[in-house]
Parts: C-alpha cells; structure tokens; sequence
C-alpha cells in the first residue's frame, strides 16, 4: 500500500534548502492527487529580535516583507506546475515548536518536508537544528529532503557559487 500525503507542511526560509523540499513537495502532492495541499511557512524567530536593545517593529516588518515575497513566488511557480491547493502563513516564536507541533495542529499536517540543514558539527551544537528537533519530536512523517529532484546530492554552497 502506498501512503497518500494530503496536508503536506513545508517550512521556507529563502534558503537553497527550503526551496528543494518544496519542489519535492510540489512533486509529492501532484502524484497524490487533488486533495493534496501544501502549506508554506516562514517562522520568524522572535527570540533573535530580543537581545536588540532598540527593538524595531520596521524589523519585523522588513523580515515579514521579504519572506512574503519568497513565498509568493514559490506558490505562483506551483500554481504553474498545477498545484491547486497552497497556501501560506507568515508566523512568529519559535521555529522548532511551531513546525513540529503548532501548524501540524493546527492545519491537520501529515507530512513535513522540510530542507536538511547546512550546519556544521560545531554549529548544530551551539545553535541547534530546527531540521534535528522536527525529526525527533514531530508527530507526523518528516522527510528530510537533502538532494535535488534528480535525487543528486544537493550543490554545497562552494559548487553553487561556481555555477554563477
């Protein structure tokens, strides 16, 4: 039995990464069918905005501007691949909780596609992975997409400066 993904979550941050989970995702709910839907989300981290002493709502608004316009592209190039079902919310707190416990909630999610992350060792522990806490704590399918629609090894950042 194959399993059909209707709701599929797909977390975007403008990185080369988030926009190769969601051509998967496209991928994914055009072979599922037309009850298949993609929710796009970008989650601001408001954690990242307290430690400015002068904190600056036009920030916030700056960061939810620019991630508008991202998202607002991948649905129009979804739209043209005959995606019907998409759509996008702009959230804010912080990311690990609201991808792998709000919106899964919240939107009846039973996928997460979402993009490996380009850490290091050193970083992930530092910083931690919003991609690692997803995986382990999510109560739906994660797929952790880490190659490109050929299923090639995703470009590092060195080969994909050369292609420029």
């Amino acid at each position: 039995m194959l399993q059909s993904y209707e709701n599929i979550l797909v977390p975007v941050d403008g990185s080369y990464e988030a926009e190769l989970a969601f051509k998967k995702a496209v991928s994914v709910a055009k072979r599922n069918g037309e009850n298949s839907s993609i929710h796009l989300v970008h989650v601001v981290d408001t954690r990242a905005f307290q430690n400015i002493s002068s904190f600056d709502t036009a920030m916030v608004e700056e960061v939810s501007e620019s991630a508008k316009k991202t998202i607002e592209g991948y649905i129009e190039e979804a739209k043209q691949d005959g995606i019907k079902n998409i759509d996008y919310s702009i959230e804010y707190g912080a990311p690990k909780l609201v991808i792998a416990k709000d919106l899964p909630a919240e939107k009846n999610i039973d996928l997460i596609m979402i993009g490996a992350t380009g850490l290091n060792a050193v970083e992930r522990i530092l910083v931690g992975s919003v991609t690692e806490y997803v995986t382990r704590n999510a109560n739906v399918d994660v797929l952790v997409v880490r190659t490109d629609l050929d299923n090639k090894p995703a470009l590092s950042k060195e080969q994909r400066k050369g292609q420029d």
